[in-house]
């Protein structure tokens, strides 16, 4: 179990105050895989006693649905005329327009739109120009890319962490 953190330290601690801290920490670190262990243990046993149950609902759901969504197709016009939506005592059911999205035509691709866009409607068409950081990360050590880094104003920073890594007891 690895704790990592960036905060400054102003207080004196003695060797035997950090013993007995780490002795602490791996000790809470066990004591909540325990815990999580138990929690699990219960949860599957839970899952288990009713997974059979929550199958059959599921199905029993998705049969009633597709009765549903078919009896509601094969009648929406004389349903579905003044309404998108029908209420019954049991719930409502209905359609309901999805997202607007762009779909290309049979015959076309976005390609020859991309195209077409550009004489047409040069607005619509997005560049966008960013720096390849990485790019520039993988490359910072080549004699080509490290002094023009430094001339540009980029630098290559790392943080240095704090963590602690405790010891497997089982």
């Amino acid at each position: 179990m690895k704790t990592r953190t960036n905060k400054k330290v102003t207080a004196t601690i003695t060797p035997a105050q950090f013993q007995e801290a780490m002795a602490r920490y791996a000790a809470a670190g066990f004591r909540g895989l325990e815990i999580n262990k138990a929690i699990e243990a219960e949860v599957n046993e839970i899952v288990e006693k009713y997974e059979h149950e929550l199958q059959c609902t599921a199905y029993s759901k998705n049969a009633a649905f597709e009765i549903i969504k078919n009896y509601c197709m094969l009648n929406k016009g004389e349903l579905f005329s003044k309404r998108r939506s029908i209420g019954t005592p049991h719930g409502i059911a209905g359609f309901r327009l999805g997202t607007p999205r762009l779909k290309t035509i049979k015959g076309t691709n976005w390609n020859n739109i991309v195209s077409q866009l550009k004489q047409k409607l040069p607005a619509y068409i997005r560049t966008t120009e960013e720096p390849a950081k990485d790019m520039l990360l993988a490359d910072r050590h080549k004699e080509t890319v490290a002094p023009l880094l430094v001339e540009m104003g980029i630098q290559v920073v790392q943080d240095e962490l704090f963590y602690i890594e405790t010891k497997n007891a089982a």
